[in-house]
């Protein structure tokens, strides 16, 4: 049923919904919340559909809030409300009502939802465009529980996560969180079946996809680790690497169709992580009306913390320059661990090499450190002990020459680790 309305109010477009109901023979709403939806002609209708097939799963009452100032004086001096009301299948599961404020009326869209709003039932409502800087402070957003972003349609979107982050209120949300869901899912599923070490963690993704950024802080807060982000041709998100010292667990989507997860000693699955519809991300948010503290924290790191390789060879070269680099720190303690050297020399080791291996490889790296000094320690201790004897004089002590033939041996190897 389709009811249109010219130049009303808002106790006309209750009386309708009321008619309307009693028409279709249901007297009773059996709605759960009222759905806001803040938008232009251009996006109407494509928001509309997405809340329509969201209904079907959440059934509510969709207010689509259309604002026409005018663009000449006396279209701006006019006011007037304008109402399309559907009810039954042509608006899913629930009533919509599309409501077109004219000329000043536009600046007080809220005196005209408010009386419309179902009682005792949450508010939500979603900016699929042009969201205000502070939702929680918009006049619409002050009423509601949750408020709705997408960061995707920003003209600047990894500068649109700085505004959200700045201006984050409990309730807020943005799609593009919400896009990043399943792979959120499979790489956690994906670390409870193979608990490891995560060293460090390379994400890839389209350039101006916040979802990308969005993973990449997500994994750089919750497991404490350097995250790479590389830019991709697409579709989304493309890939992620988990580096371990086993292996890469990786989840890699090149289509946006299926996935491919990979982990080191198991063979290669098939995933489904197919790139969602907005209906399906709008029934997602409607599942939950309590903060989501996981975004919050995510969205508050900030996009600095990701480092951004020019190219994937760039990002290998850099790999490749960190074990080197690694395997020269290590090589100074392994030789110079066990000699006789002086106490200064030996208070100076663990401070220069310690917080070096633990910024580029983590707890395993240095217990893997700390075996290898064993062993190369009794060579330059057992070798001057053998030639003490041809060198040093009969009536002198062997206990002596020792100690004089251990001065030197050790001179001579860190000499040679230096170089």
């Amino acid at each position: 049923m389709k009811i249109d309305l010219t130049d009303t109010t808002s106790s006309k477009i209750n009386a309708s919904l009321m008619e309307a109901r009693r028409a279709s023979g249901s007297t009773a709403a059996g709605m759960v919340l009222t759905l806001v939806i803040v938008t232009d002609e251009g996006s109407a209708y494509d928001a509309l559909k997405a809340a329509n097939d969201a209904s079907r799963e959440h059934p509510s009452r969709t207010l689509a809030v259309i604002k026409r100032a005018g663009r000449s004086p006396r279209a701006r001096a006019e006011t007037r409300l304008d109402a399309e009301i559907l009810v039954g299948t042509d608006a899913g599961s629930g009533e919509t009502v599309v409501l077109r404020m004219h000329g000043e009326l536009a600046s007080h869209a809220q005196s005209v939802v408010l009386p419309l709003l179902l009682p005792d039932a949450p508010v939500v409502v979603w900016w699929p465009e042009n969201s205000p800087a502070h939702p929680a402070q918009d006049p619409l957003g002050s009423i509601a529980q949750r408020r709705i972003t997408d960061a995707v349609t920003a003209e600047s979107p990894v500068g649109q996560l700085a505004q959200r982050a700045q201006s984050y209120t409990p309730g807020d949300t943005d799609l593009a969180w919400t896009r990043i869901t399943g792979w959120r899912s499979m790489l956690a599923a994906a670390l409870d079946q193979r608990p490891a070490t995560i060293l460090s963690a390379v994400v890839e993704g389209e350039s101006y996809n916040p979802s990308v950024e969005l993973l990449g802080l997500w994994l750089h807060n919750r497991l404490h680790v350097p995250v790479e982000r590389v830019v991709t041709g697409g579709p989304g998100i493309t890939a992620v690497h988990l580096r371990t010292k086993d292996g890469d667990i990786t989840l890699d989507r090149p289509d946006g169709l299926m996935g491919t997860l990979s982990m080191p000693g198991s063979p290669d699955r098939q995933v489904a992580l197919k790139r969602r519809e907005t209906s399906e991300l709008i029934a997602e948010e409607l599942r939950r009306l309590d903060p989501d503290d996981i975004y919050a924290s995510a969205v508050r790191t900030p996009v600095e913390r990701l480092r951004e390789p020019d190219n994937a060879e760039t990002a290998a070269a850099g790999k490749v320059a960190q074990s080197v680099s690694e395997a020269a720190v290590a090589a100074p303690v392994q030789v110079t661990a066990k000699v006789p050297v002086t106490e200064a020399a030996a208070a100076e080791a663990p401070v220069t090499e310690v917080p070096v291996t633990e910024a580029l490889a983590g707890k395993p790296a240095d217990k893997k450190a700390g075996t290898a000094k064993k062993a190369p320690a009794k060579a330059p201790a057992k070798a001057p002990a053998k030639a003490a004897p041809a060198k040093t004089p009969a009536k002198a002590s062997t206990k002596a020459s020792g100690k004089a033939a251990a001065k030197p041996a050790a001179k001579r190897t860190t000499k040679r680790s230096g170089s």
